[in-house]
């Protein structure tokens, strides 16, 4: 009797050691995971290229605030808009950071979003020497928008009432141009987007007052349930930046001012 509990005593620490090596082999896997992130190319103040050449951004920021907080290793890779989707569509990247506004329409289509991390509004924006004051003044003329996005949404839910065609761009630079250039009477972008990037670079444009809207949250975003487990990281490290301050310090140094 003695010699057969002492071999299922025997037997079960067998079992609990190879449970526990288990257990511990799949800790080592979720710690050497490395979450590869897309983003845009140029958003300003989101993530663009400064004059040093290096990416930067309140996005750039965030992710790397809650990856140290969170301990997980990621690497970011800058694809430009329609690529960094198609990539996370491709299983390509984990998960997208590029200043995405959380919107039912991409909620249906699949977009899987964390919680909001910035509120931002949208804008109509003209040259400096436009005579257009409002949405009235668009009849008949020609609006540059950045494809998918919620400035593009913004105007086309007035462009019918305003009487006015829209042009669809891929990046927000070459939108800029084709007002700037003359190809197009204005655009519809993110508010501190439109005010930062006239601001460092100069450009012959201006934010038409009263334009706004209410704005929307933006979130990161992925493509499967399997990717759940990033924005679980996200969610977890989000929340111990904005109670250490951290949060408030990235977007004091990238829009000169506390979060609103």
């Amino acid at each position: 009797m003695k010699r057969i509990l002492a071999l299922v005593l025997c037997t079960l620490m067998t079992v609990a050691l190879l449970a526990g090596c288990g257990s511990k082999k799949n800790d080592d896997t979720n710690t050497d995971k490395t979450w590869v992130v897309a983003t845009d190319t140029t958003f300003r103040p989101f993530e663009y290229t400064d004059k040093d050449g290096n990416f930067v951004g309140i996005d750039v920021d965030i992710m790397a605030a809650v990856a140290a907080d969170q301990g997980f290793k990621y690497e970011l890779k800058s694809l430009g808009w329609d690529a960094a989707i198609a990539a996370c569509k491709s299983k390509q990247a984990n998960a997208m950071i590029a200043g995405a506004s959380i919107k039912q329409d991409r909620i249906d289509s699949g977009w899987i979003f964390s919680d909001g991390y910035y509120t931002a509004t949208q804008c109509m924006t003209v040259r400096t020497d436009s005579d257009i004051k409002g949405f009235g003044d668009l009849s008949g003329k020609a609006v540059a928008v950045k494809t998918g996005t919620m400035g593009a949404t913004y105007a086309e839910s007035l462009k019918d009432q305003y009487g006015f065609t829209l042009s669809y761009y891929e990046d927000s630079p070459t939108m800029y141009q084709a007002v700037i250039g003359g190809q197009a009477v204005a655009c519809f972008e993110d508010t501190p987007i439109m005010i930062t990037t006239i601001k460092e670079n100069g450009y012959d444009l201006k934010v038409v007052e009263g334009s706004e809207n209410d704005g929307a949250e933006y979130g990161v975003a992925v493509f499967d349930e399997e990717n759940r487990a990033f924005l679980d990281l996200f969610h977890k490290g989000l929340a111990s930046i904005e109670a250490t301050g951290t949060y408030d310090k990235i977007i004091a140094k990238l829009l000169g001012c506390a979060d609103p």
